[in-house]
């Protein structure tokens, strides 16, 4: 083998090395991009989930308070009911 294709064979071994190696840095950036993706995706779905809580929450107390307001209402019905039943009986 002359020394010119010794040469020819190592610059055609370097490119392809340099090839590969551009090849997975470009692998790694994009890596790194979706990693920064998904965390960001995670974040937002983190405070979207704590509002949803927070909002659940409020329709709970709310659920609450209409059903004790129900409560009271059929209480003093009942009460209403049983006055005008006893006014009628006299």
């Amino acid at each position: 083998m002359s020394a010119e294709t010794t040469v020819k064979a190592a610059l055609e071994s370097l490119n392809k090395a340099l090839n590969q190696l551009d090849n997975e840095v470009d692998r790694q950036v994009e890596a790194s991009r979706s990693s920064s993706e998904a965390a960001a995706e995670l974040g937002r779905m983190v405070e979207d989930r704590s509002r949803i809580a927070q909002e659940l929450d409020q329709a709970q107390d709310r659920a609450n308070r209409l059903e004790e307001a129900n409560r009271e209402v059929s209480r003093r019905l009942v009460t209403a009911m049983e006055t005008i039943r006893a006014v009628l009986d006299r």
